[in-house]
């Protein structure tokens, strides 16, 4: 019963505040999904990955290296040991499953997500354990009511189970509230060069057209637990403005945007609207303040008709040029011209194949009409 809970697939993630650290553990397993580990399990703490073991390698490895320095070899021959049996399990676990779904193959995935909370300042801890099958919510745990809440009817026959474990619900909450918060303080000790590191973002103020949201655009920040927010006069506004989504950088930093809508400010005003960007660990706000200097554009020029005109006429020189060019090349050669793009291009020439027989072998050795090649040979 003790693996049992891994059966159960990940539901979400839940979002740190400013000051909350978190570890967590999420488990996949799945049943023919092609060019993929039936088993993988990834540690992340603060959304990094700290842990990788998968059912190819059958091995727990550290994917930082000052995770060497926190861990000794006897825990990864334990977590290897472990993921082993939980791997055995879980390929039996999906076969449950799918018998409950009436389901007898195609492609199958089982989640579970294993994680703590701990907040640096208050002290507060929460735990997790979700799960979900084929992408939807299929049971939780309930750590206050020691109790598990199913979301399918399918999972009731899991949670009658468990809740009559009284053991593991015991061991469960042992873990979420005091084993993994205690292993996500030494992960931040260790690794707090880089986990703890904060980086301050490069802002900046963008706008399409004259009628269109000003973006007060913040990236390369770190870490991602950050607010972005306009105010007017000194006061947050939460009126005709629309806040983005922390989005990850390929560096490993964050960005994020909040759009103000300034159609209806008058000029003599941008200046009372500020963007603010805070993040945990500094005190100090970073602010942009809203000013027509400080926008940069982005828009399209209209193209007037004096400028096609001119356009117009410098093709049509630069097209009489080539034909002249063309003309005299031909008239030299007294040759006839397969017109064709390259030939206009490199003002290169091919002789007519008319009748004679050793052109055309030349252009077609094989005698056969060739075939352009379509575009999946590419």
């Amino acid at each position: 019963m003790h693996t049992l809970l891994f059966l159960l697939l990940l539901a979400g993630t839940h979002s740190a505040t400013a000051r909350t650290h978190s570890l967590k553990f999420l488990f996949t397993a799945s049943s023919q999904v092609p060019n993929f580990p039936e088993f993988v399990v990834v540690g992340l703490v603060d959304e990094v990955q700290i842990f990788h073991y998968d059912s190819n390698t059958k091995k727990a490895e550290p994917k930082q290296d000052w995770m060497l320095k926190a861990t000794d070899t006897q825990y990864w021959e334990r977590e290897t040991g472990n993921l082993l049996g939980h791997q055995q399990w879980l390929k039996f676990a999906i076969e449950i499953v799918k018998g409950r779904f009436n389901q007898t193959g195609g492609v199958h995935i089982i989640q579970v997500m294993s994680c703590c909370e701990w907040d640096d300042e208050t002290g507060e801890v929460k735990g997790y354990n979700q799960g979900g099958y084929d992408g939807e919510d299929f049971i939780s745990l309930d750590l206050q009511t020691e109790t598990w809440i199913a979301h399918r009817p399918q999972a009731v026959f899991f949670k009658l189970q468990l809740d009559n474990d009284k053991t593991m619900l015991a061991y469960l909450k042992n873990y979420h509230l005091q084993e993994c918060p205690s292993w996500l303080k030494k992960f931040l000790e260790y690794g707090k060069s880089s986990l703890q590191r904060t980086e301050l973002p490069l802002m900046s103020l963008l706008q399409k057209s004259p009628s269109s949201p000003v973006s007060c655009h913040a990236t390369g920040f770190y870490p991602d637990t950050a607010m972005l927010f306009w105010r007017k006069d000194g006061e947050e506004l939460h009126e005709d403005v629309y806040v983005g989504e922390v989005l990850p950088n390929h560096d490993g930093t964050f960005q994020m945007s909040t759009d103000l809508q300034v159609s209806s400010i008058p000029p003599e005003d941008w200046r009372r609207y500020d963007c603010v960007f805070q993040i945990s660990g500094v005190k100090e706000d970073i602010v942009k303040r809203l000013d027509k200097d400080s926008v940069e554009f982005n828009r399209e020029q209209p193209t007037d008709m004096t400028t096609i005109i001119i356009i117009a006429a410098v093709v049509g020189v630069v097209l009489a040029v080539v034909l002249a060019v063309i003309g005299f090349i031909l008239k030299k050669r007294n040759v006839k011209c397969l017109l064709c793009l390259k030939c206009l291009l490199c003002l290169k020439c091919l002789p007519s194949p008319g009748n004679d027989p050793n052109v055309l072998n030349t252009l077609n050795p094989d005698g056969q009409v060739s075939n352009p090649p379509s575009e999946t040979s590419s």
